[in-house]
């Protein structure tokens, strides 16, 4: 059993989680913005004010923690590159210091071509800044989290939506995860999956991984 912190928890991929976590027995503590609006979460895990994007909240919960999942959304195109930010700074070179889970974008999978999906010309304009900050997170990992266990999780890029809890999945690395058909789908119920099996199970320490059916 692990303790495992989640920000962002009442959203969609978060409050899935935090779901799946619970359901398996593991400590659960919802990290949000709004604590009062979080009656939908299952009884018995702890709510508490965070905020991935402080440092200071982040050190606040680290310690309590064997890990800690970065699921939040909306906001500016800033918001995931300061979240990013803030987790490697509180816990850069911390004895003992969570890993982190950072749900990321699908966009920022590479094309065959060895592009990112959010460079593509049919890439919808509405979904771009919020690509882009993903993007800018992955990139912060990638070249200044010296001294931190991360993992980044990348569903597909376009057909990912609530739905069914199935349990199964594969994944891979900087591609997305294709079906006989070349289609990457999954739900937001088997990504909860996918992040508690990696916590559970690490395989990817230091690395992004692509998840879909």
């Amino acid at each position: 059993m692990s303790n495992i912190v989640v920000f962002g928890a009442g959203g969609t991929a978060g409050s899935r989680v935090v779901t799946e976590a619970f359901n398996r027995g593991h400590r659960v503590t919802a990290a949000v913005r709004r604590p009062e609006a979080t009656s939908y979460l299952p009884a018995g895990v702890r709510v508490v004010t965070g905020d991935a994007t402080s440092e200071r909240s982040v050190r606040e919960l680290a310690p309590e923690a064997d890990a800690l999942v970065v699921a939040i959304g909306g906001g500016e195109r800033e918001l995931w590159l300061d979240a990013a930010r803030a987790i490697v700074g509180a816990l850069r070179d911390v004895p003992d210091a969570p890993r982190v889970i950072h749900l990321g974008g699908g966009a920022t999978l590479l094309t065959p071509k060895g592009t990112r999906y959010l460079d593509e010309p049919d890439f919808p304009h509405e979904y771009r800044d919020a690509a882009l900050g993903q993007a800018d997170a992955l990139d912060h990992y990638r070249s200044s989290a010296d001294g931190v266990r991360w993992t980044y999780v990348s569903p597909p890029p376009l057909e990912f939506h609530p739905g069914e809890r199935t349990g199964h999945y594969r994944t891979g690395g900087d591609q997305p995860v294709t079906d006989h058909e070349g289609r990457s789908v999954l739900t937001y119920e088997d990504l909860a999956v996918a992040v508690v099996d990696e916590i559970e199970n690490p395989r990817h320490e230091n690395a992004r991984f692509a998840v879909a059916y």
